[in-house]
């Protein structure tokens, strides 16, 4: 990035007012000053302003046109917007309900908070839920808050908190209600036992849902991503329900995680078509094949073209699978998968596989070597995801062949000594490295609790779980900022603060790179105070 740009000839901006009509209602151009602009460039330079103009970051001698608005950023820390490199975010957009994230709670009375609060913002009889992304292991009381509890926060609104893939869940008094009259067992204490149960749930509030709720769903799910610096998602898709048609053949689940693949994009399409899309998203596509052919995986091939979109909504990968996984049991290769990943390089498409344990990354580089044998792959941004236990030897094997590694620390939330991913061991191995958060079954949408992780070792309780294994602020920020565009071929756009790339910047409530001001601890209270996409504010609690 250029120097400070003090020199930049005074021009004169739009009033607020004028910014929701006339003129400049539609306008991509912004100038902030008087900051701490943390670029993340290869110099990893800090200027105190940037300009923005047609909503990509301009160089300094540039002239403004004349609706460019000029924020005063009182000497805070900015940095580019965050990229999450693999999470579930349409998920989260389309689930029934008005969403609420525990992701920070640590007691059940910061649950009975934060419901309470967003209990606030809802019209009466809404129903309040909390479904994936948190961990009774994360509160200090270790339990479900109960009926009585939740009946406190939300006297007035039914409630439902659910988690991870199949319960088990919790409501109150008004959920109660709704639920046992579906035939719904639940418990005089408001708990909803895991699997059937918490399914029969989940798919009751499913029922009720309209599109319109979906719609609202994902810009909630956006706004929220927003406030919390996240501009970009690259979205994993979804296992398939059981009874969708047209599947032809593939791996069912019922579960949180789980939708109709063929209409899990709706409400993200028509929000697109409205121009309504406040942060950016990136899709790969989940198939989970059990025959040979892939017919799924086949389909979407034939009939969509890698990178199809534009520079707020894009096809951009296969992943986080190919074929059907070994997901509960030894890792026995499907008898598709080396077919499906030779499919997915003859087509020239960026593929990220999902893998939990050592024998799944064995199965991983293997097949990644054998496909590059005849279609190298280097040039493809074919990456392995979470690989939580990998050591270095497989970390070479895939940096030779030129893949990469998506670090997710999904464990923050409930994870145990020796959880893994290896970080250090990670970067020092030279691999192409980015991070996310694998977000928002079993693990948190807000950046900044993964990066207390990866700085720290440390997961929600507080106990060191990842030691010898913590990288530098500067090391986390740059997986989650300049490192990610890689993964989905646009690094040139995306990641740090240089002329010509996308204007997204986020302004922090804290100083993340200084550990006097904000010391390890108070890294999980960090969050937005001023969000940029493509040069226009999308959240503000600065001014």
């Amino acid at each position: 990035m250029t120097r400070p740009l003090s020199l930049l000839l005074a021009v004169a901006t739009c009033a607020a007012s004028a910014y929701a009509a006339g003129p400049c209602a539609d306008a991509h151009d912004l100038r902030l000053v008087n900051g701490k602009i943390h670029t993340m460039n290869a110099r990893n330079a800090v200027v105190s302003s940037v300009i923005i103009q047609d909503g990509r970051f301009a160089a300094g001698a540039q002239k403004l046109s004349a609706c460019t608005q000029t924020i005063d950023l009182h000497g805070r820390t900015a940095v580019p917007g965050l990229i999450d490199n693999h999470n579930h975010i349409v998920l989260l957009g389309i689930r029934p309900g008005y969403d609420t994230r525990l992701e920070t709670a640590a007691t059940i009375a910061d649950v009975q908070a934060l419901l309470q609060a967003r209990a606030k913002t809802l019209p009466p009889g809404a129903f309040l839920t909390a479904m994936g992304g948190w961990n009774i292991a994360q509160f200090a009381e270790k339990r479900f808050p109960t009926l009585a509890e939740l009946d406190a926060a939300a006297p007035n609104h039914p409630v439902f908190l659910f988690q991870a893939f199949t319960g088990p869940a919790a409501t109150n008094t008004l959920g109660k209600a709704f639920f046992t009259a579906k035939g719904v067992a639940v418990s005089d204490t408001g708990a909803i036992a895991a699997n059937a149960p918490s399914l029969a749930a989940l798919n009751a509030l499913r029922a009720a849902q309209t599109f319109e709720d979906k719609k609202r769903g994902t810009l909630d799910a956006m706004a929220y991503a927003a406030r919390m610096g996240v501009t970009t998602s690259v979205d994993m898709g979804a296992f398939v329900i059981p009874g969708t048609p047209d599947v032809q053949d593939a791996f069912l689940f019922d579960g949180l995680a789980s939708a109709d693949p063929f209409h899990m994009y709706d409400a993200v399409l028509a929000l697109h078509r409205g121009h309504q899309m406040t942060t950016r998203l990136r899709l790969f596509l989940l198939s989970m094949d059990t025959q040979p052919g892939v017919p799924l995986l086949k389909e979407r091939l034939l009939n969509t073209f890698s990178g199809l979109g534009d520079d707020v909504l894009r096809i951009s990968g296969i992943g986080e699978f190919a074929t059907q996984w070994p997901l509960f049991g030894p890792a026995t290769p499907p008898p598709n998968y080396l077919e499906a990943l030779q499919l997915v390089a003859k087509h020239g498409w960026a593929f990220q596989q999902h893998s939990l344990s050592p024998p799944e990354d064995q199965l991983t580089i293997q097949t990644f070597e054998a496909v590059n044998a005849s279609t190298p792959i280097a040039g493809l941004r074919w990456s392995i995801a979470h690989a939580p236990r990998i050591d270095l030897a497989t970390l070479n094997r895939f940096k030779a062949i030129g893949a990469g590694i998506a670090v997710h620390p999904f464990e923050y939330l409930a994870g145990g000594p020796g959880s893994g991913p290896p970080l250090r061991t990670i970067l020092d191995s030279g691999i192409h490295a980015g991070a996310g958060s694998d977000s928002a079954q079993i693990s948190t949408l807000d950046p900044w609790l993964i990066l207390y992780y990866m700085v720290t070792g440390k997961n929600a309780a507080g106990t060191l779980i990842n030691d010898k294994q913590q990288v530098t602020r500067q090391e986390a920020l740059r997986l989650y900022t300049a490192e990610n565009g890689w993964f989905f071929r646009e690094e040139d756009k995306l990641g740090s603060i240089e002329p010509g790339k996308l204007g997204d910047v986020v302004v922090l409530s804290d100083d993340f790179f200084d550990p006097q001001k904000v010391p390890d601890e108070a890294i999980k209270r960090l969050q937005s105070v001023l969000t940029v996409v493509d040069g226009k504010v999308v959240y503000d609690r600065l001014r």
